[in-house]
């Protein structure tokens, strides 16, 4: 057996995960207002949602002005001028150290009491003491004179050493962040081996721009220099991408340095990178990644206004969270659906903006494959379209975002009265009578026998032992929903009221009265009738008119098809402007015209006629469209209702829920 333990609710837990049902709940009322599913997860990509524990799943709009806020408090946090504050400072010390060892031999050479010695040795100070004096201004020069300058302190020389070593390697890992392990090591061997990694490097990128076949050279390749390529890339292009970014991080370096700065940095390069053959292969490779990723930024340019020095790692470091912003923020501002952030690094994401955007991103680009593993969409010929289930799911939502406003005691479910003869089982039993139908409750007739009479076979039965089901005596209803699709309708916000209680009756029929007839009619300057599968992208016409005469002829056409009670309920906000004339074509005119009242009218009484009731709905009803309305009451006897938007579906849900009661047929 499991074993379920309970504990008591704290506020720390989680509720619920966020599943398919959710998100397309969040999608509702965006896409029955709008009609176009791709733009109503595009604009719920854009805006974000709460989830059901409470918590803000942000919109990309949202993240990407967090992102540009990071970007901007780095620009005015930092300064390009601190590689070379750094640099001059250790290299100060060390020529302080250089300057008091000659001090120190020239003294110990004095020391000695041999004047031959302390008279060369001081010849050999004062020439050493000179050439420190006469180092030129800038780094890349003093840089370039130290590394022939002979040294008198060992320990000035090692810490020398020791920085160009330091520098080559970071300059390496400016390029080439990837290969950060092997830039570690700037030895004779390790450098010759970087040569001839950049040289077959270099080869396979050109064979890959003359369209040749890289797929082996690449294997071979990694067998090779796998080692010093910790991001363990599965392909040339993923390895090629890494190195271009970094590269291209390096150069947007140089274009945000002053001119001075940037004369300085590339001759402290040159200066360091003594080997002609590996520069000339950095400079080729960097040639061969710029034609083959033109597109990563390489003239992009910051400007730096703040006050905190960067050294030199530290500049390549924020070059590559700044290209990296830059890159989330392309692919964002993209991103026309979900499936387009599915590429987004959310590890990556987190380090730059936070835990909390990254769980906004990965939720965001979740949606569209819940959506589809659900089985509420697919995808066909590069668009998202609802399936039936998804379409049967919007009607659902809408009813039931209906429903939850509704009063609980004016809810009907085809509540009977009295039971009787038809169809529908009710589930209870009742002793049979004289005249019942002999439906007869097996179960609880043999109970009853057992009952009277003790266990034991065979189980004799009685007359007084039967009990037969109830069953409910339903009428069908044929309803026909005529929807103004009028430019005024989203114009005063009427619109999406109004189609969200056609997808909710919609829904409502057909999962609870199957056997209903509901039609669907829209209606501006012509009426047409609709499916269901149209109505979630059914959108308002671009037209000016109110074409009630025409939806009522359409309606009373679908309804000569069907049987039994017969309705048409109307949701407008406009009296009627517009008519169809002898030859077929629109006619309009505002105020109404006279001939466009009568041909209305002339509508209603056919309808009054074939026994169709006329309902009507109306939204921010004028005074004159109340005159009209009232005029069409008293001709078919049907009701008119005044409502607004927010309780245009608790009047129609209940009103047919309460129509359907009317037309029960007791038992």
């Amino acid at each position: 057996m499991a074993h379920l333990r309970y504990s008591k609710w704290d506020g720390t837990q989680v509720g619920f995960d966020f599943d398919a049902d959710d998100v397309f709940a969040e999608l509702t009322d965006e896409l029955l207002f709008h009609g176009d599913l791709n733009q109503a997860l595009q604009r719920l990509l854009q805006r974000g949602f709460t989830d059901r524990n409470g918590e803000r799943i942000e919109g990309l709009r949202d993240i990407m002005e967090r992102l540009r806020q990071r970007r901007r408090e780095m620009l005015d946090r930092h300064e390009l001028g601190g590689p070379y504050e750094d640099i001059a400072e250790r290299l100060r010390q060390i020529l302080d150290q250089e300057r008091a060892g000659i001090d120190q031999l020239a003294e110990e050479a004095r020391q000695s009491g041999d004047e031959r010695r302390a008279e060369i040795t001081e010849e050999v100070a004062t020439e050493r003491r000179l050439a420190l004096d006469l180092l030129p201004p800038d780094l890349a020069g003093q840089v370039q004179s130290l590394q022939e300058y002979e040294w008198t302190s060992s320990q000035a020389r090692e810490a020398f050493d020791e920085l160009m070593d330091q520098l080559r390697s970071q300059l390496m890992q400016s390029y080439f962040n990837q290969m950060s392990s092997a830039m570690s090591d700037m030895s004779p061997g390790s450098i010759q081996r970087m040569k001839d990694m950049f040289n077959e490097l270099n080869q396979m990128l050109e064979t890959r721009n003359a369209g040749g076949d890289t797929e082996r050279m690449f294997q071979e390749f990694m067998d090779r220099y796998g080692d010093m390529f910790p991001g363990n890339p599965q392909s040339l292009d993923e390895l090629l991408e890494q190195m271009a970014q970094q590269m291209a991080a390096m150069q947007q370096l140089l274009n945000s340095m002053s001119p001075e700065q940037r004369e300085q940095l590339q001759q402290l390069a040159e200066s360091l990178l003594d080997d002609m053959d590996l520069r000339w292969q950095v400079e080729r490779l960097g040639g061969n990644l710029r034609q083959a990723f033109p597109r990563m930024g390489w003239d992009r340019q910051y400007d730096f206004s703040g006050q905190d020095p960067l050294g030199f790692a530290e500049a390549a470091a924020v070059m590559n969270q700044l290209g990296d912003m830059d890159r989330l923020e392309q692919m964002m501002s993209s991103a026309s659906n979900p499936g387009a952030l599915a590429e987004v690094d959310i590890e990556r994401a987190g380090e730059l903006l936070g835990p909390d955007a990254a769980r906004s991103l990965e939720q965001l680009a979740k949606m569209a494959r819940q959506l589809t593993e659900a089985g509420l969409m697919d995808q066909k010929e590069g668009r998202l379209e609802l399936t039936p289930r998804g379409l049967r799911k919007i009607g659902q939502n809408a009813l039931s975002d209906l429903f939850s406003r509704l009063i609980k005691d004016r809810m009907g479910r085809h509540v009977a009265d009295r039971a009787g003869v038809g169809h529908e089982r009710n589930f209870e039993t009742k002793p049979y009578e004289w005249g019942d139908p002999f439906n007869l409750s097996i179960e609880r007739t043999v109970r009853n026998a057992v009952g009277r009479a003790g266990a034991g076979t065979p189980v004799r039965l009685r007359p007084d032992d039967f009990e037969v089901e109830r069953t409910e005596a339903l009428t069908s209803t044929s309803t026909v929903m005529a929807v103004d699709l009028s430019l005024s309708m989203p114009m005063r916000g009427n619109f999406l009221a109004a189609k969200k209680v056609a997808m909710a009756l919609h829904a409502l029929i057909s999962s609870q009265f199957p056997r209903d007839y509901l039609g669907l009619v829209g209606f501006g300057e012509l009426a047409r009738e609709l499916k269901a599968e149209q109505l979630p992208e059914v959108s308002w016409d671009y037209t000016y008119g109110t074409n009630m005469q025409h939806a009522l002829l359409l309606a009373r056409r679908m309804l000569a098809r069907q049987s039994g009670t017969k309705q048409v309920i109307m949701i407008t906000d406009g009296e009627p402007t517009a008519h169809i004339m002898a030859d077929g074509e629109p006619f309009f005119s505002y105020p109404p015209a006279p001939e466009t009242i009568r041909i209305t009218l002339d509508e209603v009484v056919r309808a009054t006629r074939e026994g169709i009731r006329i309902n009507t709905f109306m939204l921010d009803a004028t005074g004159y469209l109340r005159t009209f309305v009232e005029k069409i009451t008293q001709l078919n006897r049907g009701r008119a209702f005044f409502t607004t938007p927010e309780t245009l579906g608790d009047y129609v849900l209940v009103d047919f829920l309460e129509q359907k009661r009317s037309r029960r047929r007791p038992a």
